[in-house]
């Protein structure tokens, strides 16, 4: 059974500026976000624009278009934070974890000894958002 996209997610309420987000990156296809409930530092999305729930529906074309982006970000917070590593995560469907049916990519700066703090829907502080933003738009600048 397929599952019809829910325009009423709030990543097509961040597309269309009905919910704030703190915008690292945008191109024709894809927009890319900070995570408000990071499960570390510099927790940020890749989404596509186009209406997508997963991966299962994707068209090569937009998934081709969020990769790029994913892999512009993971570069950009390894250098924004100095991080060892970066972990991408994407889920798809309710059994493998996901909670937003939207097409998206977690791309979380990693250091060694440093666990991912659970998943408990608590927002981070804006101003700390604000502040690791800037850090990735300045890596993602320097990048260009």
């Amino acid at each position: 059974m397929i599952i019809p996209y829910d325009e009423n997610n709030i990543f097509a309420k961040i597309l269309r500026g009905e919910i704030p987000s703190h915008k690292l990156y945008e191109d024709a296809g894809t927009y890319a976000f900070m995570d408000v409930m990071p499960q570390g530092q510099g927790h940020c999305l890749a989404i596509t624009k186009a209406p997508f729930r997963n991966i299962l529906d994707v068209d090569q074309s937009s998934l081709s278009a969020v990769i790029s982006t994913t892999q512009k970000l993971a570069r950009a917070v390894k250098s924004a934070f100095s991080a060892d590593g970066v972990t991408i995560i994407q889920f798809n469907e309710p059994a493998a974890g996901q909670t937003v049916f939207h097409l998206h990519f977690h791309i979380i700066p990693r250091f060694d000894g440093v666990a991912l703090k659970p998943h408990t829907g608590q927002m981070e502080d804006q101003n700390v958002l604000a502040a690791n933003a800037e850090k990735i738009r300045q890596a993602l600048a320097s990048s260009s």
